[in-house]
Order: structure tokens, then C-alpha cells, then sequence
């Protein structure tokens, strides 16, 4: 039983599967889908992909690819009661207004599986317009306004074929013809006469264009001729001013050549004075440089030596004359304190000192002989022969004293 029930579930989800399958719905572009069901509501899709309800809704589709056709219409009456034949062919096609796509899907959705039914009546239709059309123009507006047939067409056929879901896409008249009646032995009716008459003006208009071609080559042949001359006279004086200019040009750069040149030489000069200057500047700074160090700073050397050469030797007389009057001071010091014996013991010693000094001075004076004066208290002689010894010997010390043999008495 279990088995039965499992095998029953899965054939129905299965079939449920294949139902689902199979209602899935692709719609190409080229067709339109139509969902429709209860109540008479239906949905219209371009293209893509719908879902139909089963055993609730139903689908179909609908053509739309354009339908070609030819409408003859025979003994159609122009203006003038002419007779025409004319043929044009009409492309159609399902309507794409909301409109026309209702009325389409009330009243042709089946009949596009099978176009030639519906060809049958749109040609019946586009035909008895194309009749009224024709009547309202001559058969030379025919001729030659067949745009202004083509639109007017377009106009009177839309409600007519919108009525029953369709539209025209493209019209073209391709011929406009004679309708012979009957009885009728004439060679050449209307049209053709018109032809003729057509073709006559179209021979006139080709000779003319052909004479206003010639001429306006002929005129475009002077003309070119003249703008030749023009343009080589034009040439001629541009060439003649280019050389001027190319002259001119040159006379100035040659003035201007001297002009630097003669520059150049003068900054030349001045740059040779200028470097001779600034070499002489250099040379007597090197000059200077060499004195200074050759003289200058010897002779300032040699100036700092015997400058603190004479402080040591003023720094050294003048300890030495210190040091002697320091002692010449303790002397007289001890003279001073001394008794006479003591003076006269250091006049004894200091005798030869003194003399030499006092003997020095002696050149200063022309004199011949010097005498030596003894104190207020002389010794006595020791006899008449012999004077006083001491001053005997002071004249003596003097006398050899003299540098020029001068005597002293």
C-alpha cells in the first residue's frame, strides 16, 4: 500500500511537472501572445515569456510580420472621365495602437494563421479608396503627384483597416496606365499621349539642360580660363613681393650683421680692456701681496724684535741704573754715618773711577795742560823737591789720561 501511494504522488508530480512544462509559453517578437478566458478579458504580450492557467485560460498568437500585396484597380475615373488602370503595391500588417490590437483580437486572432483570406478583404478595401482617390485628381496629378496619392491614401484607409486590426506600413504606385473600353479603336488614349507629350517635354528639358550645360561649360571654361589668369597673375605678384620681401629681409640682415658684428668687436674690445684691468688688479695685488710678504711683514717682524729688543735693553739699563743708584744711595747712606776716615778710605778706592769720568770730559775743551787743585787742607810736602804725593799722583793719573798728550800741572 505504501508502495502504491508513493508511486501515485510521484506520476502526480510528475503530470504536475508536464502541465507546468507545458503552459510555459515563449512568445518570439515577431508575434504577439494573447491569454484570454472567462469573462471575454484577455491579455496581449510582445515577446517574452507567460504562464497560462490550466483548463482556466487559453493561449494563441498572432502573426506579425508584414503582408505584401498588389491592387489592380481597373477603369478607375480621373478627372476629366479618364479611364486609368493603375497597380500599386501594399505592404500590411496587424495594427500596433491599442485600437487596432483589440479589434485584431476580436475579429482576425485566427485568421492570421492563414493570411490570404485576410489579404482578400484588405485589398478589397485599399482598392475601393484608391478608386475614390484617383477620382479626385486629374490623370496628370496622377502622374506626377504620386506622393500626394500615397498619403491621401494612408488617411482614408486607416479607420477602414484599423476597424479590423490592421495598417498599412508601405504604399508605392508602380504604374498609371490607359483603361481601353470598349469599342475604343484609337492607338494612343490619354496616357499615352500624355506619356508622349511627357516624354517630349523630357527630350525638350534634355536639350535644354544640354545647351545650359554646354553653355555654363563654355562660361565655366572662360571662367576658369580668367580665374587661371588671375590666379597666375596673383601668383606672379605674390612671387614678385615674396622676392622684395626675401631682399629686404636679407639688406636687414646684413645690416644687422654689421650691426652685431661692429657690436660684438666693441664688447670684444671692452672685454679685452676690461680683462687687462682686472689682470693688472690682479698683478699688483699679487704685487702686493709679494711686498707684503717680502717687506712689510719682515720690516714689521723686524720692527716687533727691535722694538722689544730696545724694552729689554731699557727694561736692563734700568734695572742696572737702579741697582746702581740703589747703591750709590746705601753709599752715601753709609759715607753719611761714616767718620772721616771712612770717607777718605772711599775716595781712595773710587779715585780712578772718578778720574776717568772727569778725564772723558776733558775733549770738550781746548785747553793744553790742567792743573788739579787740592783741598782747603792739603798735605804738607815732604820736602821742597817732593810736592804733596797725593797731588802729585792725581796729576800724574790725569796725565796719562790724555788722549793728545796734554799735561797737567
Amino acid at each position: 500500500m505504501t508502495i502504491f501511494i508513493a508511486v501515485l504522488l510521484f506520476l502526480i508530480i510528475v503530470t504536475l511537472a508536464i502541465q507546468l512544462i507545458a503552459k510555459m509559453k515563449l512568445i518570439p517578437p515577431s508575434q504577439l501572445g494573447v491569454v484570454h478566458g472567462r469573462g471575454g478579458s484577455f491579455r496581449t504580450y510582445r515577446g517574452g515569456r507567460v504562464f497560462v492557467l490550466p483548463l482556466i485560460n487559453r493561449f494563441s498568437t498572432m502573426d506579425l510580420t508584414p503582408q505584401t500585396t498588389t491592387v489592380v484597380v481597373e477603369s478607375a475615373i480621373a478627372k476629366g472621365i479618364v479611364p486609368l488602370t493603375v497597380r500599386a503595391t501594399v505592404s500590411f500588417a496587424v495594427a500596433k495602437s491599442a485600437r487596432g490590437l483589440t479589434n485584431a483580437v476580436k475579429r482576425i486572432l485566427h485568421m492570421t494563421d492563414d493570411w490570404s483570406n485576410l489579404n482578400d478583404i484588405a485589398t478589397s478595401i485599399i482598392e475601393g479608396h484608391l478608386r475614390d482617390s484617383i477620382a479626385a485628381m486629374t490623370p496628370e496629378e496622377v502622374m506626377s503627384q504620386k506622393e500626394r496619392l500615397i498619403q491621401n491614401m494612408l488617411q482614408v484607409c486607416k479607420m477602414d483597416l484599423e476597424g479590423i486590426g490592421l495598417e498599412i506600413t508601405t504604399m508605392n504606385i508602380a504604374d498609371v496606365d490607359d483603361h481601353r473600353l470598349d469599342g475604343v479603336e484609337e492607338p494612343d488614349l490619354y496616357i499615352a499621349l500624355l506619356k508622349r507629350v511627357q516624354t517630349a517635354n523630357a527630350d525638350t528639358q534634355s536639350r535644354v539642360a544640354q545647351a545650359e550645360a554646354r553653355a555654363t561649360a563654355k562660361e565655366e571654361q572662360e571662367a576658369r580660363r580668367a580665374d587661371v589668369t588671375v590666379r597666375e597673375l596673383e601668383n606672379e605678384r605674390q612671387r614678385v613681393e615674396a622676392e622684395t620681401k626675401v631682399r629686404l629681409a636679407e639688406e636687414r640682415q646684413r645690416s644687422a650683421v654689421g650691426v652685431q658684428e661692429a657690436s660684438r668687436n666693441a664688447e670684444s674690445e671692452v672685454a679685452g680692456v676690461v680683462a687687462r684691468i682686472e689682470a693688472e688688479k690682479e698683478r699688483i695685488e699679487m704685487v702686493k701681496a709679494q711686498l707684503e710678504a717680502g717687506v712689510i711683514i719682515p720690516a714689521i717682524a723686524t720692527q716687533e724684535k727691535l722694538r722689544e729688543d730696545a724694552k729689554a735693553q731699557a727694561a736692563n739699563i734700568l734695572g742696572h741704573g737702579q741697582a746702581e743708584l740703589n747703591q750709590i744711595a746705601r753709599t752715601v747712606e753709609i759715607l753719611r754715618n761714616a767718620d772721616k776716615q771712612g770717607s777718605t778710605a772711599y775716595l781712595i778706592e773710587r779715585f780712578n773711577e772718578l778720574v776717568n769720568q772727569f778725564a772723558e770730559t776733558m775733549d770738550l775743551f781746548p785747553v793744553g795742560e790742567i792743573s788739579v787743585i787740592s783741598g782747603s787742607k792739603p798735605q804738607g810736602p815732604i820736602s821742597a823737591i817732593h810736592p804733596n804725593a797725593v797731588d802729585k799722583s792725581v796729576n800724574q793719573y790725569i796725565e796719562t789720561l790724555m788722549p793728545d798728550g796734554r799735561k797737567s800741572g
